[in-house]
């Protein structure tokens, strides 16, 4: 599962998104958006207007959640739990 995060340099709600989700073990990609000003565009006319946005294959959302972060750990611990046999 692909999780990405979209940031800005300076940005607390961004730090506290990247730090939640390591600590929940979830792994994630970083887009830096001040140096994709195309991405900040299209995230913008999609309805985007803070930051951070995260994008996971099932959801969206800005700002820091960590509600929604424990949510999406808790989605891929079951996808990774080993099937008894």
């Amino acid at each position: 599962m692909t999780v990405t995060v979209f940031t800005k340099p300076y940005c607390p709600q961004c730090d506290a998104t990247k730090r939640q989700l390591t600590k929940q073990g979830v792994f994630f990609e970083t887009v830096n958006l001040e140096q994709n000003p195309e991405t900040l565009a299209q995230l913008q006319q999609a309805g985007f207007q803070q930051a951070p946005v995260v994008i996971t294959p099932d959801a969206s959302w800005t700002g820091y959640r960590p509600d929604l972060i424990r949510e999406l750990a808790k989605k891929l611990a079951k996808k990774t739990a080993p099937v008894a046999a």
